[in-house]
């Protein structure tokens, strides 16, 4: 069965679908809300594989490749059409069983990778945390941008392994950060004016809330202001901006998964991620 590129005649059938995996597809929902199919404002594209009157799976493709419902025998016409293709994502990140099966298929083509995360469990909650949250966290004010991005910064550089001042030395990530403060969407805790505490709700679509960006100064960590930290978000994020909050995390960052499990995530998958 053939892969096409969808438009905004199939915006309603994509949307069904999105509604069908809300949290891994979350990131693709709201770019398709905020922007329809339509390349040219999209900033990327999305495929398609199925009938027209029965699309199965699809595929979004701009800074990101992220494969939403697809099953094995979409994923193999995904990666069959974009093993043709030069490779302009930075990552592929989704449910880790098509994320790993595309990357068995294009690593000859697309690789090597930096950095293969294949085990990432993927967590929600609709329901506010029974802990008390920390009434210093809050939204950052738009006057203090200045002093959120070095904590970004840091943020960025520790988790993706690479820092986001070298490709044009910080300006797209500072307006990323920028959009995030006017949206209401980022959070701090200040002591003495510096960041020790931050979190953003990165994605927002009308069914969850997705925190991205969890960060501790390294000076604070181990004093236990992470869990109540989350909390504040939490439970601000469930009050004003969504029915859910979700989030993912590294396998390995046990410290982290405590947090989350204190403040009433539970697990609602896996997903994998490929860093270039």
């Amino acid at each position: 069965m053939p892969v096409r590129q969808l438009g905004e005649s199939e915006r309603r059938a994509v949307e069904r679908l999105l509604d069908l995996d809300p949290y891994a597809g979350a990131q693709v929902a709201e770019r398709v809300a905020a922007r329809g199919l339509s390349w040219w404002r999209a900033e990327g594209r999305i495929l398609g594989y199925g009938a027209r009157r029965n699309l199965e799976s699809i595929c979004w493709l701009g800074g990101n490749l992220t494969p939403v419902l697809a099953t094995e025998p979409a994923v193999e016409a995904f990666a069959d059409l974009l093993a043709g293709e030069e490779r302009l994502c930075s990552s592929i990140v989704g449910r880790a069983d098509a994320v790993l099966g595309l990357w068995d298929r294009l690593s000859e083509v697309w690789g090597p990778a930096r950095d293969v995360r294949p085990n990432q469990p993927l967590l929600a909650t609709e329901a506010l945390p029974v802990i008390p949250a920390d009434p210093e966290v809050r939204r950052v004010r738009a006057g203090e941008v200045d002093r959120l991005f070095p904590a970004a910064v840091a943020m960025y550089t520790e988790e993706v392994g690479v820092s986001p001042l070298a490709e044009d030395g910080g300006r797209s990530y500072r307006r990323r950060v920028s959009e995030l403060v006017r949206g209401g969407r980022a959070y701090a805790r200040f002591v003495d004016g510096r960041v020790i505490f931050k979190a953003e709700l990165a994605v927002v679509t009308r069914r969850t809330a997705q925190i991205q960006g969890v960060w501790v100064a390294p000076e604070w960590r181990g004093r236990g202001i992470a869990t109540a930290a989350m909390a504040a978000v939490v439970r601000d994020a469930l009050l004003r901006v969504a029915p859910t909050v979700s989030l993912y995390v590294n396998d390995f960052n046990l410290p982290a998964r405590r947090v989350y499990e204190r403040c009433g995530f539970r697990p609602v998958g896996t997903l994998a991620t490929v860093l270039f």
